[in-house]
């Protein structure tokens, strides 16, 4: 997909890597970018309209858990922009503490927003097609002991989407119409970091910080761009401290038709 002209909302836009990939998509010639986020993104606005130009991003401010919220988002922004091709699933939280929020944030806002995305995309009912790019973790492949309602969100981020991509699935998302792919990303320096352990200290949250594996914020946003430019579908992209950027090698399985189900 080219970059140039396209218009992508972006959930979870006003920071970290959701206005990294929006940055990216502006440097590279993107017509459009709608910003959705609970934080406010007046600033955002204020910085990429001075730096890439004006009424080339608009900001909504959204709560990615309500069905109201989020179909406005969309509706608001097709009705700016005449136009979606980009559809990345961004918002996410880690707070084991709030088990309900997390599973609504990371896993459940990531199938609304894919649902919307088929509705205002899907050429089989007046859409030009697009991508959908869900942003999981690598928590989403691996288990982590520390974060289970963590890793069982991102995993089921994971199989939603992978289950999408395959033969057999919802025929909206096909390399020919909706292409859909997968960010699995390991620790990265954004604020996420800070609000999965809120009852760490200020010092007992730079010792635990320096320990992490970090890799670098703009790897991440490399990744994505790749799954934008390649024509990828049913990818899982990971971004790791050992290998880089990479893709998950899924298990083969057989390929499913409803006269087999």
């Amino acid at each position: 997909m080219k970059v140039q002209g396209l218009v992508a909302l972006i959930t979870g836009g006003a920071s970290g890597f959701g206005k990294g990939f929006a940055a990216a998509l502006l440097q590279k010639g993107a017509r459009g970018v709608s910003l959705i986020d609970i934080s406010d993104g007046k600033n955002v606005v204020d910085e990429f309209s001075n730096k890439f130009g004006p009424d080339r991003v608009m900001y909504h401010k959204a709560d990615v858990t309500s069905d109201s919220d989020m179909e406005n988002a969309f509706e608001k922004t097709v009705q700016h922009f005449r136009q979606l091709d980009v559809v990345c699933n961004n918002a996410g939280i880690g707070d084991e503490s709030d088990w309900k929020k997390v599973v609504d944030i990371d896993l459940s806002a990531v199938i609304r927003g894919t649902l919307l995305a088929k509705k205002y995309m899907d050429k089989n009912t007046g859409g030009r097609g697009g991508l959908v790019i869900n942003v999981a973790s690598m928590a989403g492949i691996v288990f982590v002991p520390y974060s289970p309602v963590y890793a069982a969100a991102k995993h089921g981020v994971v199989g939603y989407s992978k289950s999408l991509a395959m033969p057999g699935g919802d025929p909206a998302f096909d390399a020919d119409n909706i292409r859909i792919n997968i960010v699995c990303p390991t620790f990265a320096n954004t604020p996420i970091i800070k609000k999965s352990v809120p009852h760490l200290s200020p010092e007992e949250f730079k010792e635990y910080k320096e320990s992490l594996p970090m890799v670098p914020v703009s790897d991440v946003i490399a990744a994505y761009m790749r799954l934008v430019e390649e024509d990828l579908h049913g990818e899982a992209i990971r971004i790791t401290v050992q290998k880089g950027i990479d893709f998950h090698k899924f298990r083969k399985q057989p390929e499913f038709s409803p006269s087999k189900l």
